[in-house]
């Protein structure tokens, strides 16, 4: 007897609501399930917003894949009626060798994309609240700007749904297995059959994967919102762009313009913090502690002094690391015939969820994708 799915996606943050949208539209039999509820906060899909960009420090190989993700952030945005991304433009600064302006500048020549190089002064004049050393420059694109992460995550969870996903929430998986005849998701209440599976595991991919010998190692971040001292009308889109600061062996700031109205305050964060705690989910400490509040304040006197006014909100947020920070997607080394998976994203990725929902469910039903995955094999770190 077949399977009653087509294709299981186990974890609908980010990556699995993609997938579950990508299935379900090309007609497939999709159950997705989750240990959490839609649209959650105990993983890495939550907290507001999130970075996008095309200049891509990272490696250039990842920009087509992110000209691919806009159009499919597009897509979703005329689908569902709701608006996705908020295009500020974003700011790349950092000394003139520093890997953030280096690979930036790099990732933009090589792709043609247009931006502008711009010294200390001209950032200044440009957004009088960044106080940009004489000494560093910055790299200025205009398609930069913001992803809203649980507007998507749930827009992708409804059109899969209108498509005829069937979505089930609560329940973490127990186990899984594949042989065949397809595969099997054990949860406490259920057994689910499906032709074949993609696991989008999150945060919880260290345990999940375990066998497959990946070496990832999830981190503990810290998302701020302040009030500036001056008010919020230069740091309104249009006025104040996204930003990434590359402190060379120091803590790294990002952050965002005004999105939450006049008291919703202005959202910073820390990119890749060498002492940030390795933890689980389950382990992971989600109050704020005042040394959080203190190194995340030392960077606003130095960047941006007029964001050093009251915390308006607070919250934790889990960053699943690769050594080399790069991701890892492809076919399980044992079941390639049955089983599609994508985990590591390294702070990095939500921006990269529309286009790996079409890559996983490529990878699905054909065991193939049109795009170049070769940073990503699942076999680069053995030895």
């Amino acid at each position: 007897m077949n399977p009653p799915y087509d294709v299981l996606v186990l974890g609908l943050g980010g990556m699995g609501s993609a997938t579950a949208w990508q299935l379900a539209r090309r007609g497939m039999r999709v159950i997705g399930l989750d240990r959490h509820g839609p649209a959650h906060d105990r993983g890495s899909s939550h907290g507001r917003t999130r970075v996008i960009r095309q200049a891509y420090f990272e490696h250039p190989s990842y920009v087509p894949l992110l000209q691919r993700a806009y159009e499919l952030w597009h897509e979703a945005e005329r689908e569902s009626g709701h608006s996705l991304l908020t295009l500020c433009g974003g700011l790349m600064m950092g000394a003139p060798d520093s890997e953030v302006v280096l690979g930036s500048i790099r990732s933009a020549q090589e792709h043609g994309l247009p931006h502008e190089i711009l010294d200390a002064a001209e950032v200044r004049r440009r957004h009088p609240p960044i106080h940009l050393p004489d000494s560093h420059i910055a790299l200025f694109e205009t398609r930069a700007g913001v992803v809203h992460t649980e507007r998507a995550v749930q827009t992708h969870l409804d059109l899969a749904r209108a498509y005829g996903a069937t979505l089930r929430f609560g329940e973490p998986a127990l186990s899984w297995e594949a042989d065949g005849g397809g595969v099997r998701v054990r949860t406490a209440g259920n057994t689910y059959h499906a032709q074949r599976l993609v696991l989008t595991p999150g945060p919880w991919a260290p345990s999940l994967l375990a066998d497959l010998g990946i070496p990832l190692e999830v981190e503990r971040q810290v998302l701020f919102w302040f009030q500036p001292r001056t008010g919020i009308r230069e740091f309104l889109p249009g006025r104040f762009p996204i930003y990434i600061w590359d402190r060379t062996g120091q803590r790294q700031p990002y952050g965002f313009p005004a999105l939450d109205g006049p008291d919703g305050g202005v959202k910073i964060a820390l990119f890749r913090s060498p002492d940030s705690d390795r933890c689980t989910p389950e382990t992971v400490e989600r109050a704020i502690r005042a040394s959080d509040e203190e190194s995340m304040r030392g960077c606003l006197r130095e960047l941006l002094p007029d964001l050093d006014g009251p915390r308006i909100h607070a919250t934790t947020c889990l960053y699943t690391n690769t050594p080399d920070h790069h991701f890892v997607v492809g076919l399980h080394p044992r079941h390639g015939d049955r089983v599609a998976l994508a985990a590591g994203f390294s702070g990095h990725g939500f921006k990269f969820c529309s286009v790996m929902g079409e890559v996983l469910a490529d990878l699905a039903l054909t065991g193939e994708s049109g795009h170049d995955l070769s940073l990503f094999r699942l076999d680069r770190f053995q030895s």
